[in-house]
Order: C-alpha cells, then structure tokens, then sequence
C-alpha cells in the first residue's frame, strides 16, 4: 500500500511540472499557480505538497531543463565542427522551444536564483561552443575573433528570433523553420 501511495505522489508531482511548463511557456512565469493546478487537474494545496513555494516550483523547473540541456548537449557534442555543434543546439532548444522562448523573455523579471541556473544554461553551451571554436580557428576555419563576440553573436541571434518568432514563423517553430539560414549566415559571418 505504501508503495501505490509513493507511485501515485511521484504521478502528481509529475503531473505538476508539466502542466507548470506548459502554463509558464504559455501564459509566463507570473502566472498563478492556480492555474497549473487546473492544468494539472490537481487541487491547489496540491502544489504546495510538493513545492513548499512558488520558487520551488520554478527551481524544479529550471534545474530540470538545465539537467536536460547538459545532457542532450554533452551526448551530442563528440565533433570539433561548429555547424554540427550550432545544429545541434538548436535541436535542443526546439525540442524546449515554448519554454525557452518565455524563459529567455522574462529572465530579467525572475528571482535571483532563477537568473543564475538561466545563466548556468548558457554556460553549458558556451563550453562547447569554446572546445569547437578553439578547434576551427586553430585549423583557420573560423576568424580568431575573441569567443565571447562569437558566442553572444550567436545567442543574439538565436533569441532574436525566438523573441520575434510571431513575425518570422506565425503559428510555427521559428528555429525548425530558420535553423539551416540561421546556421548558413553564422557561419557566413565568422568563416575564413
């Protein structure tokens, strides 16, 4: 009996996060958590059961997409090549696309906490951008600009278009439909 009541505690916690995802991407991160616990069709207190506050629940969240980030970024990330490398991450961010989008415009608006795993994300993509970068312009593939101007360069790009996807791809994935351009015209900028 103990174990039914663990599985079925574990289901709603899960039940919670996604329907916190899936609220957040949609509606932003102030949204009342009134309104995760309807998606979730769980009670409100239900919430609280699992996420003693607000900023838990986005902790969890937060520290779940970075876990995912790193481990999808580190089981791709056997090539030196930066096209591979740039196609890789955006892969990563369409499969988080609603939520990376949201997470991207309201950083600045989030606790502390939640600012520095947003940072965290960004530096587990920026190692490997630096291992391929290092590897290209030692080759002389790629112009020895300093890897900060590449990297930024690159993430302004992504998240303009992620920030203006109604504008590029109304309805659609803005990176699913601009990846191959967005890549070509990177690489474009910063080839030999």
């Amino acid at each position: 009996m103990a174990n039914i009541r663990k599985l079925q505690k574990e289901q709603t916690k899960e039940r919670i996060v996604a329907a916190a995802i899936k609220v957040y991407s949609e509606q932003g991160f102030s949204t009342p958590t009134t309104a995760i616990a309807d998606e979730a069709h769980v009670s409100h207190g239900s919430i609280f059961v699992h996420f003693p506050t607000v900023e838990s629940l986005l902790m969890c969240l937060l520290d779940s997409f970075l876990q995912d980030i790193t481990v999808e970024l580190h089981s791709l990330c056997e090539s030196d090549d930066i096209e591979k490398l740039l196609a890789m991450h955006i892969d990563v961010l369409i499969k988080h696309e609603d939520f990376y989008k949201r997470l991207t415009r309201e950083a600045s608006y989030l606790p502390e906490e939640a600012k520095n795993t947003f940072i965290a994300i960004q530096s587990t993509v920026s190692i490997h951008f630096l291992q391929a970068l290092e590897h290209e312009i030692s080759v002389g593939k790629i112009k020895d600009i300093p890897f900060h101007m590449l990297f930024n360069t690159w993430l302004g790009l992504i998240h303009y278009y992620l920030l203006n996807g109604e504008l590029f791809a109304p309805h659609d994935s803005v990176l699913t439909r601009y990846k191959n351009k967005l890549i070509e015209c990177f690489m474009a900028l910063i080839k030999q």
